[in-house]
């Protein structure tokens, strides 16, 4: 009979999550995960099989989180350019205050496997689909309530945010507040 586990298994993944996030899926060891979880090599395989199915349960995670988050801060009072520009600050200068700038765990994900893995394009469009949807959701309110422009087709613009979100978050890994701060006011005087 094997010892039980001492440790939650949601915590051991959001610990791996940020360590994936970090330095990606290829420079993330077994012991950096280790190290990153405080749990054993052995046991950190007995219970998730494998790196990459500790990765994907992380990057699960992550996708599940993002979806929340956007749903959540989108739906806060206020007019939708307000809540959409105020998302994008936000997602922005909480990259830009991270002591390592790591921008989007999806674009960094996306960038470092570039089509090579079915699986994982599946699980970046999912990722994306969740916060594109929350978008959409908050453009189609603001066309509703008259404070963004009627011919603006909510899915099609939310697509263009996903995009320009993405921009940012590369671009936060080494441009100024100042600089990305332009481009979401920008990007959000379009509505």
């Amino acid at each position: 009979m094997g010892r039980p586990r001492n440790f939650e298994a949601d915590d051991v993944v959001e610990r791996a999550m940020d360590a994936f996030w970090t330095h990606g899926y290829a420079n993330t060891s077994p012991a950096d995960l280790a190290a990153a979880t405080g749990i054993g090599k052995g046991s950190l395989y007995n219970t998730f099989g494998s790196k990459r199915q500790l990765f994907d349960q992380a990057f699960a995670h992550y996708s599940v989180r993002g979806a929340e988050l956007a749903r959540e801060f989108l739906a806060e009072p206020g007019g939708t350019r307000e809540r959409v520009r105020d998302f994008l600050r936000m997602l922005v200068d909480t990259d830009l205050a991270q002591p390592i700038r790591r921008g989007c765990m999806a674009v960094n994900t996306a960038v470092e496997f570039a089509g090579q893995d079915p699986d994982i394009d599946r699980a970046i469009l999912e990722a994306t689909e969740g916060v594109i949807a929350a978008l959409a959701d908050r453009i189609e309110q603001g066309r509703r309530d008259g404070d963004i422009r009627a011919d603006i087709d909510p899915r099609v613009y939310a697509e263009y945010l996903m995009t320009t979100i993405g921009g940012l978050r590369i671009m936060a890994k080494t441009f100024d507040a100042a600089t990305l701060h332009r481009v979401i006011d920008t990007t959000v005087s379009t509505l």
